[in-house]
């Protein structure tokens, strides 16, 4: 059976690209699109090649950027104008078939196997004509990986940049991926690049060629994960457009006014994150069993920890003191360790009707009790919500505006 032809086609510097279409003389100068310095948003979301050139990077904050580039440009982010450019480039997408999975507003998959054989075109052709039309029809550039499956058709988009077409095949991935860092593989994360590293497995060829038992005492099951990737073993199909994902996760995250240094604070910060993450899962009838947190320094690093419930929930008040104690067992809360920004989220979801549970003697009584009436009172909100408005009723913080929390605001 001949091998499938996946197509990973990126936007090149997207956001930049857009604000770009509209002001053409952007492309000229270093610009990068930051969100709103004023509410502590002021990162970099996306920059241009010219201010690429000077270190200017993702992530980065206003302050770092002007630093590096004192003559940078910011623009304020549009997020409905960016939606819109990626409609109309998938818009062109849909034109070679109906295998197409948006994996984000500026990539897509698209299954073109059957594209080449009905328009008799090699995939090299039908690459470069997705790049042409792109460039001509919308204004902005692409990069196109293609492979036999999704995972090397993501690094080939990634390989070369912009406006580009790498080819990956069983045939020269070993010389093309193989002797990149392995901190290149899709999905291997700064943490576990570092792990391997730390046992002399520094490139992807490396981690190919190690054992799958290795790599699971070493990193568990995303050791496993890793080494399928490095191996191209990947028969993931892509989805068709429009169609609807199974839900494996919700998460809600937030930069503050100011950093969070007190308990109070740290609560009320979570706890206007946790009752969207909680009305999410019951909108959708879904139950979770691990909570994770992130917390984010004033600096930017990041840590994340999770723990498992030991049952599955939607209740707010449950996920809340749950985050609460992981930030609160992994963080010196104060004012020599501020907080900037919190995302909390839940994983290992199950729709709540199909939930089974060993049950303890506890929640066969006064526990069982007491989650039944709190499913209840949460019900209760809901339709509140659904009724009079999500502005109408909260559950369970109080308003700060110090730190950007306040009653009124609704869900962001």
């Amino acid at each position: 059976m001949p091998d499938r032809i996946i197509f990973h086609a990126d936007c090149n510097n997207f956001y930049a690209s857009c604000e770009c279409l509209e002001r053409p003389e952007l492309k000229d100068v270093p610009m990068a699109v930051a969100g709103d310095p004023e509410n502590r948003v002021g990162v970099v979301v996306a920059k241009n090649e010219l201010a690429k050139k000077y270190g200017v990077k993702t992530t980065d904050t206003v302050y770092q950027a002007k630093k590096k580039c004192p003559g940078i440009v910011f623009v304020p982010p549009r997020h409905h104008f960016y939606s819109e450019v990626s409609r109309r480039v998938n818009s062109i997408y849909l034109d070679y078939t109906d295998n197409v999975e948006p994996a984000s507003i500026d990539e897509s998959y698209l299954d073109m196997t059957e594209a080449s054989v009905f328009l008799k075109a090699s995939p090299q052709e039908l690459a470069d004509e997705l790049r042409k039309r792109v460039r001509e029809e919308i204004g902005i550039t692409i990069s196109v990986g293609v492979s036999y499956c999704k995972i090397f058709a993501k690094m080939g988009s990634d390989y070369k940049k912009p406006d580009a077409t790498t080819i990956i095949t069983r045939e020269n991935y070993k010389d093309i991926l193989w002797p990149l860092p392995v901190s290149e593989l899709f999905m291997a994360g700064k943490s576990a690049a570092k792990t391997m590293e730390r046992k002399e497995i520094r490139t992807i060829g490396d981690l190919a060629r190690q054992k799958p038992e290795t790599l699971r005492e070493l990193l568990g099951k995303h050791g496993d994960m890793l080494w399928r990737y490095a191996n191209g073993i990947d028969d993931e199909p892509v989805h068709k457009y429009g169609d609807e994902r199974e839900i494996k996760s919700v998460s809600r995250g937030r930069t503050f006014k100011r950093d969070l240094v007190t308990e109070a604070e740290v609560r009320t910060g979570l706890s206007v994150l946790v009752d969207e993450v909680a009305r999410t899962l019951r909108r959708h009838n879904l139950k979770g069993e691990v909570v994770n947190v992130q917390i984010r320094r004033p600096d930017m690093t990041v840590i994340s920890r999770q723990t498992s419930l030991g049952h599955y929930t939607f209740l707010q008040r449950e996920i809340q003191e749950e985050a609460f104690t992981l930030v609160r067992k992994h963080w010196n809360i104060g004012p020599t360790q501020p907080i900037r920004a919190l995302t909390v989220g839940v994983t290992k979801l199950c729709p709540a009707d199909q939930v089974v549970e060993q049950m303890s003697l506890f929640d066969l009584g006064e526990g069982k009790a007491k989650r039944e009436k709190q499913e209840k009172l949460e019900a209760l909100v809901d339709a509140l919500r659904d009724k009079h408005g999500e502005c109408s009723i909260t559950l369970g913080y109080q308003e700060n505006k110090e730190i950007g929390v306040e009653r009124g605001e609704g869900r962001r």
